[in-house]
C-alpha cells in the first residue's frame, strides 16, 4: 500500500470512517471475509483457555464483525471504536457486545483488572499518526498501553493486528508498550510472501514468563496447516439471516425473551418515510 492511499493518511478515523465507509463493512463480501479471518487469527493467539466464557476487550471494534468472532466462540466482549458511524453500523446489526464511543490514545475507561483478554484488528497503526496539534503519537500510546495493562488481568494476553507503515512504527510501538510494563513481540505469519504476510503485536500482562508464539507459515510451522483455512475447506460466509437465528438461539439457551422465528427474520428492515 503505497503512503498516499493509506487512510490514516487521508484523514482522522473518526473522519475517514464515515457512513459511506462504515456501509462497506456489511456489504463488502471480500473485506468481511478478511476481518472474520484475521479476528479468527486473534481469537487464537490469546490462548485462551478451552470451554471457558472470557470477557474480551475488542479496540477499534467497527461494525462488529470480530465481535462476532468473539460471540461464535461463546465469548462476552465490549468494543470501544472512535468512529460514531461504525458503531451505528454495529448497532443496527444488532451485534451482542456492549459499545463504547471512545479515543484509545486517550486512554482506556474501564477498571483494572477488568478483561481476560484483549483482541484489535487493524486499528493501532493509528496511534502513530499525529491528527492534532496537541497530539504527540509517543505520548498517546504511552498512556494507551499503561491503561491497557491496568485494565487487563495478571497472566492474559492482548493481540493487535496491525498494518505499520515501516519499522520505525512498529519499533516505537513495541518500545512504548514494554515501557508500560509489558512483555512479548511481533508474531508475523506468512513472513516471505508479500500478500498473505500479517503483523499481530503479541502483548503478555504480568504473571510467569510466556514463550512468544509462532507465526504460520515459517519454517517451524510449514506443517501447521488450519483445516479451515486450506482452499476449498474454509467454511462459506454466513448469512445475516444465519447469524441472526445463531444469535436467537443463544438468548434462547441463556432464558431471554426472544421473538419467534419468522420468514422476515433476518431480513434488512426498510426505512419508510411518509
Amino acid at each position: 500500500m503505497s503512503s498516499s492511499g493509506r487512510p490514516e493518511h487521508q484523514a482522522p478515523p473518526e473522519i475517514f470512517y464515515n457512513e459511506t465507509e462504515a456501509a462497506k463493512y456489511t456489504s463488502n463480501t471480500h473485506m468481511i471475509d478478511i476481518q472474520q479471518k484475521l479476528s479468527e487469527r486473534a481469537l487464537e493467539l490469546l490462548a485462551l483457555p478451552d470451554d471457558v466464557s472470557c470477557y474480551i476487550l475488542d479496540i477499534g471494534c467497527g461494525s462488529g464483525l470480530s465481535g462476532d468472532v468473539l460471540t461464535e466462540a461463546d465469548h462476552v466482549w465490549v468494543g470501544i471504536d472512535i468512529s460514531p458511524s461504525m458503531l451505528a453500523v454495529a448497532r443496527e446489526r444488532e451485534v451482542e457486545g456492549d459499545l463504547i464511543l471512545g479515543d484509545m490514545g486517550d486512554g482506556l475507561p474501564f477498571r483494572p483488572g477488568t478483561f481476560d483478554g484483549v483482541i484489535s484488528i487493524s486499528a493501532l497503526q493509528w496511534l502513530c499518526n499525529a491528527d492534532k496539534k496537541c497530539h504527540s503519537p509517543a505520548k498517546r500510546m504511552l498512556k494507551f498501553f499503561r491503561t491497557l495493562y491496568s485494565v487487563m488481568r495478571n497472566g492474559t494476553r492482548a493481540v493487535f493486528q496491525l498494518y505499520p507503515e515501516n519499522s520505525a512504527q512498529l519499533e516505537l510501538l513495541t518500545q512504548q508498550a514494554m515501557k508500560a510494563g509489558f512483555t512479548g513481540g511481533l508474531v508475523v505469519d506468512f513472513p516471505n510472501s508479500s500478500k498473505a504476510k500479517k503483523i499481530f503485536l503479541c502483548l503478555f500482562c504480568g504473571g510467569s514468563t510466556q514463550a512468544l508464539p509462532e507465526g504460520l507459515g515459517t519454517e517451524n510451522t510449514a506443517t501447521n496447516v488450519r483445516q479451515k483455512h486450506v482452499k476449498g475447506q474454509r467454511k462459506p460466509l454466513k448469512t445475516l439471516r444465519d447469524r441472526v437465528l445463531e444469535k436467537k438461539e443463544r438468548w434462547r439457551r441463556r432464558g431471554r425473551e426472544t421473538r419467534p422465528d419468522t420468514q422476515y427474520t433476518g431480513r434488512k428492515r426498510r426505512s419508510h418515510h411518509f
